[in-house]
């Protein structure tokens, strides 16, 4: 017979077995779950990082071919824009155009890549709230588009002719995060949306190319027929690349007052919308839960 006591545990003394499992519906982390995130955030470092020659170096070089092409095989030198040499106008924008790429590129494959393999799980089972989800995975392309933008700079800041030196480094910080900050939600959305690669592929090809490209990378967009300054100034591409190139040689190609703070404006909402949009896509589960 066993004569030793029934012990229980009242809620407010409960065993360590007990504490390790929280009622159903019950949040077990309460505040941020910092170690989570971080864990996450490093993984997707680590996983394109393993492959730096392909996702940084190489992105960096086929760049760097741009401006080769425009300040040497189409006689840039000597030409002018805006009052800068055309090889300094241009420069900062194939870094920014290549960061958002970039950035689109990274955030764009988790979640497709764990749908396509079957190991979606691996990111809906952790204890991590949609939020923190979210900042990981933007955190990772906002990281690889830094990385790529510093690569790129430090290719050419070694060209000769192309005068790269910050003017305004605050406004590179700023535009920067916030430039692959919005390619980063953008690209989240899309694998979610994304069922295959070629569906990730077509988004690259017909939405985040064209946006880069007639943004004023190459050219001022002040010489631009009314009409097509009006579309320019609808893109939110061009007020990413038109803020970070004021960076670097300090002035703007645009006649609208306070440009540079229009451009943080219209960044912010932009990103604020992404966000909310992108928190709603995940939380709702579409096309990644049964």
């Amino acid at each position: 017979m066993n004569d030793q006591p029934q012990i229980s545990y009242p809620d407010s003394n409960k065993s360590p077995v007990a504490r390790a499992f929280a009622e159903p519906g019950v949040p077990h982390i309460r505040a941020l779950n910092v170690p989570g995130l971080r864990a996450l955030y490093v993984k997707e470092v680590r996983r394109f990082f393993k492959v730096q020659l392909q996702t940084i170096w190489a992105p960096a070089i086929t760049t760097l071919l741009f401006l080769v092409i425009f300040t040497v095989a189409l006689g840039g030198a000597g030409r002018t824009v805006i009052g800068v040499p055309f090889a300094d106008f241009i420069a900062p924008g194939l870094i920014m155009m290549a960061m958002l790429q970039n950035s689109f590129a990274n955030s764009s494959f988790s979640l497709l890549v764990g749908k396509i393999q079957g190991t979606i799980v691996d990111y809906l089972m952790p204890p991590l709230a949609v939020g923190e989800l979210m900042i990981a995975l933007v955190g990772a392309a906002i990281t690889r588009a830094v990385l790529v933008g510093f690569a790129l700079w430090l290719a050419m800041l070694l060209w000769p002719g192309v005068d790269v030196m910050p003017d305004h480094f605050w406004a590179i910080a700023v535009f920067g995060v916030l430039g692959a900050m919005m390619l980063g939600f953008l690209g989240l959305i899309t694998s979610v949306w994304a069922e295959k690669f070629d569906h990730a592929a077509a988004v690259t090809n017909f939405v985040v190319t064209p946006l880069a490209l007639l943004s004023g990378t190459f050219y001022s967009v002040d010489r631009l027929a009314p009409w097509f300054q009006t579309v320019a100034h609808a893109n939110p591409v061009y007020y990413a690349i038109m803020g970070f190139r004021y960076g670097f040689i300090g002035t703007v190609d645009s006649t609208i007052a306070n440009p540079v703070w229009l451009a943080i404006g219209v960044l912010v909402g932009v990103n604020a919308a992404l966000g909310l949009f992108t928190y709603r896509l995940l939380t709702s589960g579409w096309k990644l839960k049964a």
